[in-house]
């Protein structure tokens, strides 16, 4: 019987949408912390991974290709999210430090090399304050080409709220406290904006995704149907803006949701599964905005997977 409902389940006439790259990367054995998140830099062919644990480098950096490059560790003490902005110039990586030595509770930019160039934030120090900048545990950080920067603040701190700052660190506008209510958080994990002028949180403990616009802050929308087993630890989009990947760490899942267009966020559609091994824990994603390969940090598992789209 099971076999025959097996077969008229719609999960099984799906065309599979991804496939793991097991050749990525060359020496898996690099990894030698718990690694927290993954950021693409998809100019230039550059794949940096943070990973936690004592006397290991902090920042590991390979070539989209799997080759590891090299690595830094100085003055990053607890990664937990990682971006990489590009200009027409230049490129840097944002770091968010959810540490609580002397580095900790920040948000830090450096030079692909792990040069520091800029730290937000009173480092070694919680606060909320906006002047001078305070985080507690800021989960992660999304930048705009313009330079506009988004934080999620925090993972299980005493802020619950989404900061938009503009490239002088300035605050354009602030959203959320901690709550279950509209435009409220319980652990915002996840920040990452589309093309069409919205902000995506993974709303993690309130196991649903909230929308915001990007110019004024405004709540747009969120969902939660697609989370009743798990809620969402990571947001991003593919590189063509039609689908969300969410990482569902308890449930070792990647889900693949239909993005809206233009216009009302309505009811989320899960159109696609990536069931990982038991145990994986996939904590934060990043797409390949070029090639739109998927890169998981999967905490359990101790390592980064690729998936490569069919």
């Amino acid at each position: 019987v099971l076999k025959a409902y097996d077969s008229f389940s719609p999960w099984r006439e799906q065309q599979q949408m991804y496939k793991l790259d097991i050749g990525w990367p060359k020496t898996p054995e690099d990894f030698t912390g718990q690694t927290f998140c993954v950021a693409v830099d998809s100019l230039h062919g550059l794949v940096y991974v943070g990973q936690r644990g004592d006397n290991v480098p902090k920042v590991l950096v390979f070539s989209e290709e799997g080759y590891f490059l090299y690595a830094w560790n100085n003055t990053v003490e607890m990664p937990h999210g990682i971006f990489v902005w590009n200009t027409a110039t230049d490129s840097s990586v944002w770091i968010t430090d959810v540490g609580t030595g002397k580095y900790g509770h920040t948000v830090k930019q450096y030079s692909p090399l792990g040069k520091l160039m800029q730290v937000l934030g009173t480092p070694g120090n919680a606060g909320s304050s906006l002047i001078p900048l305070q985080f507690d545990q800021p989960a992660e950080i999304f930048v705009e080409e313009n330079g506009d920067i988004y934080v999620v603040d925090g993972d299980g701190g005493m802020n619950n709220r989404l900061i938009k700052l503009s490239n002088d660190y300035k605050e354009i506008w602030l959203t959320g406290t901690n709550g279950t209510g509209i435009g409220q958080f319980k652990i915002p994990h996840s920040v990452t904006v589309d093309a069409f002028g919205r902000v995506w949180v993974a709303d993690r403990d309130n196991k649903r995704i909230q929308v915001f616009d990007k110019v004024t802050g405004e709540w747009l929308g969120s969902w939660s149907s697609c989370f009743s087993e798990d809620g969402p630890y990571s947001v991003r989009f593919t590189s063509d803006y039609k689908y969300l990947i969410v990482a569902q760490l308890n449930i070792n899942r990647l889900a693949i949701l239909v993005a809206p267009p233009v216009g009302a966020i309505g009811d989320c559609v899960m159109v696609h599964t990536v069931q990982l091994a038991e145990e994986t824990k996939p904590h934060l994603v990043d797409v390949d905005m070029k090639s739109g390969a998927i890169y998981v940090a999967e905490i359990g598992a101790q390592q980064v997977q690729k998936f490569v789209p069919l």
